[in-house]
């Protein structure tokens, strides 16, 4: 066996490693490239800049929840106006919504056990802005609390179903114009704006990233007592 000299020794293992590291930098190169032709690579995400006129909030704690956008509120309503009931024609059914005053997760998940919740960072129906209200959705045959199926099928809903909630000083009636499915992170609640709005979302925990199906309806008529 013929022993090669140093420098011969040498030059063999600097080809070797320079082959390698153009074997390497093709595949790498190749891979990110079709990675970035099928949309799979990782994207920045931008911590949003809080501001005096908008600021984001989280529904609950991570894994993230359903996002509310709300206004910086910098005064209470004088007489807000809370939901006490809603009736969903489409569906002939009458729902019971609730108006806790905790964010806490576990408050609220044992609130949505009576019934539709009004989420506390909502507005309230006399203000401009989304009135947010969340509710389960069960298809389970056998089912001991019923405030388990409250949002049954509101994914049936289409373009131009009404939704009557009811107040103690009067109906708000909404027309749906959105019903779509989504991922709870995928989910951003404009609370602000200039319209007055109701958004209607399924939820089987306030920690929970299952997907949802989200409502969204517009003020058409206003019928106070």
């Amino acid at each position: 066996m013929k022993v090669k000299s140093w420098s011969e020794l040498t030059d063999a293992i600097l080809l070797r490693k320079i082959s390698f590291l153009l074997v390497f930098f093709t595949v790498f190169l190749f891979s990110y490239a079709l990675l970035a032709w099928l949309d799979f690579l990782p994207e920045l995400v931008e911590k949003p800049v809080e501001n005096e006129s908008t600021q984001i909030i989280a529904v609950a704690a991570l894994p993230a929840p359903i996002v509310l956008e709300e206004a910086i509120i910098k005064s209470e309503p004088t007489n807000p106006v809370y939901p006490t009931s809603m009736y969903i024609p489409a569906l002939d059914r009458n729902i019971s919504v609730l108006n806790p005053t905790s964010r806490s997760i576990s408050d609220l998940d044992t609130t949505l056990l009576k019934g539709a919740v009004r989420h506390p960072d909502s507005a309230t129906l006399e203000r401009n802005g989304t009135v947010f209200i969340l509710g389960h959705s069960s298809y389970l045959p056998l089912v001991g609390n019923k405030a388990f199926q409250v949002f049954n099928d509101i994914q049936k809903l289409k373009w131009g179903d009404l939704i009557e909630v009811t107040t103690a000083e009067g109906i708000y009636t909404y027309r749906v114009d959105k019903v779509y499915r989504a991922k709870a992170y995928d989910v951003t609640v404009p609370i602000a704006g200039t319209q007055k709005r109701l958004f209607l979302a399924t939820c089987n925990s306030f920690g929970s990233t299952d997907d949802r199906y989200i409502v969204e309806a517009e003020l058409v008529e206003t019928d106070l007592y």
